[in-house]
């Protein structure tokens, strides 16, 4: 029997109402649960994601460093168990978890769209994290459909897989990079990124 609570256990948590970690201490504490299995019900779905100072693009090294930037998503069905700050510098001693962004939804589908959101909402800057790979993850067909397993990283995040999504990425920053670059050459933007000609 394992008695601890698990990383995952914030998923129960969203689903039934129930804070698992103060019933473990009343218990602790000699008392009673408070209700019995058949007063127990679920709603809706819950997804978690573990955010981790770790390099997808490296083969999941660890990522050490000074957090300039570390903001968290928020909104209704978000939930981020998160024990570290803006400015706080993440060392090589340790788990490198950052924390675990949990939402619910009324159903799976609507769970993925909420967690796609909070990723997007993730901001994270002096570090590399599994953000990245937790958005390919939640936007893969084989996660979508449920029709994954364990080897998921082994069949779907290879080389091949990382190179695509680098090309894709480089290809979005040159985009945007010759968007601002054309808007500079008729004067619609000046080098400080203020819009000038009565823009804002």
């Amino acid at each position: 029997m394992n008695t601890r609570l698990q990383v995952e256990h914030p998923v129960t948590e969203m689903i039934t109402g129930l804070d698992l970690v103060e019933q473990q201490i009343r218990i602790a504490r000699g008392e009673k649960l408070s209700f019995r299995q058949e007063d127990l019900s679920i709603h809706g779905h819950a997804l978690e994601l573990r955010i981790y100072a770790e390099d997808p693009y490296d083969n999941f090294m660890p990522s050490i460093g000074k957090l300039h930037k570390y903001r968290l998503p928020e909104g209704e069905g978000i939930r981020v168990d998160n024990g570290i700050l803006e400015g706080m510098q993440i060392p090589v001693y340790y788990d490198p978890i950052l924390a675990k962004l949990v939402v619910h939804g009324y159903n799976r589908d609507a769970a993925i769209e909420k967690m796609k959101e909070a990723i997007a909402a993730y901001e994270i800057e002096g570090i590399v994290s599994t953000l990245d790979f937790g958005a390919y993850v939640i936007n893969h067909p084989a996660f979508t459909t449920g029709k994954f397993d364990t080897n998921f990283v082994k069949l779907y995040w290879n080389e091949t897989q990382i190179q695509q999504l680098l090309g894709r990425k480089a290809e979005v920053a040159a985009a945007i990079a010759q968007s601002l670059l054309n808007q500079r050459d008729h004067g619609l933007v000046v080098p400080t990124g203020k819009m000038v000609n009565g823009g804002v």
